[in-house]
This record gives C-alpha cells, sequence and structure tokens, in this order.
C-alpha cells in the first residue's frame, strides 16, 4: 500500500528567545492511501499546528513532511504553490466559497488556475457533483444555500482537482447536527468507494467517529492511537469517548 503522508520526526517552535513555546514536540506517523485518520487533541494540544504545517500554511522548525514521495519542507515557495495546488485538497469550517459566484463557478476556480479545458472542467465538475448529490444546486450562489450545502460544494472543490490528499479543519465546527452527518457521510462514501485519502483535525467525537484511525494529541506529543477495525460507529464512538475524558476534553455531540 502506497504511503501518500509521512511525518517524520517534526518539531515546531514558537516565540523569540527566552520565550519559547514547543507547539510539536518530535512527532512522527504515517498516513496510506485510501485512509480516512482524525486527529484530535483538547485545545493548544497542537492539533491545528500539525495540520497547518501539513498544508504548507507554517514550516516545521525541524523534521520532514514527505506527501506523494515529495519532501515539502525541501520545497521553495514557487513550488510549494504548485504543490499546494496540485496535491491538496482543502475543506474548511467557514466554507471560504466567493459570494460572487455560483457553486459551480466556485468549483471551477480551483480547475481553471491548473489551466483545465473548459470541457474537461465540466466534466469534472459534474462528476464531482453527482458524487455530492449537490448537481442540482450548481448555479445557485452561497447566499441561496444551507450551511450543509455549502460545505459540500467546498467539499467538491476541495476534491475536483484529484488530489493526494484531502486536509479537513473541523468541517462540521460550522453546521447543525443533521448537516454533520450528510457531510460525513459524504466522506466516508468518498473514502470507501472512491478510495479518497483524508486527515481531518476535530475536537468532536461523533465528528471522528467516521475516521477509520485517530491520533489524540496531547501536548503536543502523540498520547495514543484508535484504529476502528471491524467496529460499528458507535462501538468506535464509545471507545473515542473513553480517550477524551482520559485526556480531559469536552465532548461536543453525542449519538
Amino acid at each position: 500500500m502506497q504511503t501518500i503522508l509521512n511525518v517524520d520526526k517534526i518539531e515546531k517552535y514558537y516565540g523569540t528567545k527566552g520565550n519559547i513555546t514547543k507547539a510539536i514536540d518530535n512527532i512522527s506517523f504515517k498516513v496510506n492511501e485510501g485512509e480516512f485518520l482524525g486527529i484530535m487533541g483538547p485545545s493548544g494540544s497542537g492539533k491545528t499546528t500539525i495540520l497547518n504545517c501539513i498544508s504548507t500554511i507554517d514550516n516545521v522548525t525541524t523534521g520532514n513532511i514527505i506527501i506523494n514521495n515529495k519532501d515539502i519542507t525541501a520545497l521553495k515557495a514557487k513550488e510549494l504553490e504548485a504543490f499546494r495546488r496540485d496535491e491538496l485538497g482543502f475543506i474548511f469550517q467557514d466554507f471560504n466559497l466567493l459570494d460572487t459566484l455560483t457553486a459551480y463557478e466556485n468549483i471551477a476556480l480551483a480547475l481553471t488556475i491548473q489551466k483545465r479545458k473548459v470541457t474537461e472542467i465540466d466534466r469534472l465538475i459534474n462528476d464531482v457533483a453527482k458524487k455530492l448529490g449537490i448537481n442540482d444546486i450548481l448555479n445557485q450562489y452561497p447566499f441561496q444555500l444551507s450551511g450543509g450545502q455549502k460545505q459540500r460544494v467546498a467539499c467538491a472543490r476541495a476534491l475536483v482537482t484529484e488530489p493526494s490528499l484531502i486536509l479537513a479543519d473541523e468541517p462540521t465546527g460550522a453546521l447543525d447536527s443533521k448537516s454533520s452527518r450528510l457531510l460525513l457521510e459524504s466522506f466516508e462514501k468518498l473514502n470507501k468507494e472512491y478510495n479518497s485519502t483524508i486527515l481531518m483535525v476535530t475536537h468532536d467525537s461523533f465528528t471522528a467517529s467516521y475516521a477509520n484511525r485517530i491520533l489524540f494529541i496531547k501536548d503536543g506529543q502523540i498520547f495514543t492511537e484508535l484504529l476502528r477495525g471491524n467496529d460499528t460507529r458507535k462501538e468506535f464512538f464509545n471507545k473515542i469517548i473513553e480517550v477524551v475524558t482520559l485526556l480531559g476534553g469536552d465532548v461536543a455531540h453525542v449519538l
């Protein structure tokens, strides 16, 4: 099985001499193709810093991050830009859709930047819209859509470029429970049926229970790891709750 992401002994320091904070403390893990990995941890644990470093928004202080056999810690700004555009898909909590563009145009934007042909753009958008069940809202503007619909459009925009790795930062954070469930079922479908590789950061146990493996971060280190294996989602959810309680974090959702 191909390793899509290899995080190798990364550390991240913030601050100046005499006042240094260690946000990530010697963390290593791998994500294989077709895996759906969740990262959990209390506020300030370092989980968002890890995501920022993997997504090239931030740089590591030491260590290496290898995505699809490319060491992103060694890339120059121009190379990073191209890498981010072609290899990564981003799904944010607040959707980040452009209000003046329709859902179709928002999704098309990523492909236009890649200089794809118009016919190819149309085919790719219709394919991804079908996967996510949003064909009927493609001509609507963000203000006409519900939170759940906006998030599925944002999801389509992340997927349409066929990235090696999809990075989701608290994707259900701004959604009600019904919309959250629909979005997470879409994630599950993409992962199982289309072999999408997903790395998702969340503080929410219900959201995390859709992943097939979870890393728990505490004080910038890996505290423990849970594998779903053959557990039902409810059984996995209960195991997550146990670890979250140990970590002293808050539990946002119950089944």
